[in-house]
């Protein structure tokens, strides 16, 4: 199986259609910010458009979240993330439909803040195998990783989420 040979209009095109939301998703659910989740999905598709040849056909999705990943661990990294976003945390949530109840709406968010306060290992576990609907094993290509790595940081973040929605009162 060999790699893409270059970064073709149309291919890059094709795989910004199929993709470019799920980079935007995560790395805003990553960030919690919507101008520093659209600067790292940029980021990440200039990347492709410059890399496109190291792709191998097949594994273009696992590659992006890849690099979604590590982008947004660098901007989480960086001195003004700290600063400005460890120093006044905000979890902004995607709101609720109308019709979804008052309960339900509330456990979500409280899933939500529970996943932003799991360790960064473990978040990216989640986010990429439930948000992104990843299987485990493209989860672990993801992240680089070997598969049995992904799957117990899942599920010691799964005990944890657990823990922490019974605090806040959620049994679910």
């Amino acid at each position: 199986m060999g790699v893409l040979p270059q970064a073709e209009p149309a291919q890059f095109e094709r795989l910004y259609a199929l993709y470019g939301d799920d980079v935007l998703r995560l790395a805003y659910f990553y960030l919690a910010d919507r101008q520093q989740a659209e600067d790292a999905a940029q980021d990440v598709f200039l990347r492709l458009y410059q890399r496109a040849g190291e792709i191998t056909p097949g594994k273009e999705k696992a590659w992006l979240m890849q690099v979604t990943v590590n982008r947004c661990r660098d901007t989480w990294r960086s001195a003004w993330a700290r600063r400005v976003l460890l120093g006044s945390p905000q979890l902004e949530l995607i709101p609720a439909r109308e019709n979804d109840e008052l309960e339900r709406r509330e456990e979500k968010e409280a899933l939500l803040r529970a996943v932003h306060r799991l360790p960064p290992d473990f978040r990216e576990v989640v986010l990429l195998h439930y948000y992104q609907q990843m299987p485990l094993e493209e989860t672990a290509a993801a992240l680089g990783i070997p598969q049995g790595t992904a799957a117990s940081r899942l599920a010691r973040a799964k005990d944890k989420l657990k823990k922490m929605l019974k605090e806040e009162g959620f049994d679910g």
